[in-house]
């Protein structure tokens, strides 16, 4: 995988390749990916969510890239399906986004 490159797990194991820029829109996964130490996040470029499933993990993604459009002033609607609201909210809440 290239090094600009970051792979997120959903707690089914379903695998998520995101752009690196675009999965430290959390500080939880920043913190994760640039922790010294060796742990295995940094050195391999991959987070698995246990908790996380993998449509909610998969909305995260959709999140991060929407975040960077909003900050570089491409201001849309990010929709959330009202059934996903609550589950949503406490994985942003752990991933700090």
């Amino acid at each position: 995988m290239k090094e600009d490159m970051v792979k997120l797990i959903s707690a089914e194991g379903f695998e998520f390749v995101i752009d690196k820029k675009a999965a430290m829109v959390s500080q939880t996964i920043r913190n994760m990916l640039t922790s010294p130490g060796g742990f295995a996040e940094t050195e391999h470029g991959e987070v698995t969510f246990p908790e996380i499933s993998t449509t909610i993990l998969e909305k995260i993604c959709q999140y991060f890239y929407w975040s960077l459009q909003y900050a570089s002033g491409k201001e849309t609607e990010f929709h959330i399906e009202p059934e996903l609201t609550l589950e949503l909210m406490m994985a942003a809440n752990y991933l700090h986004t």
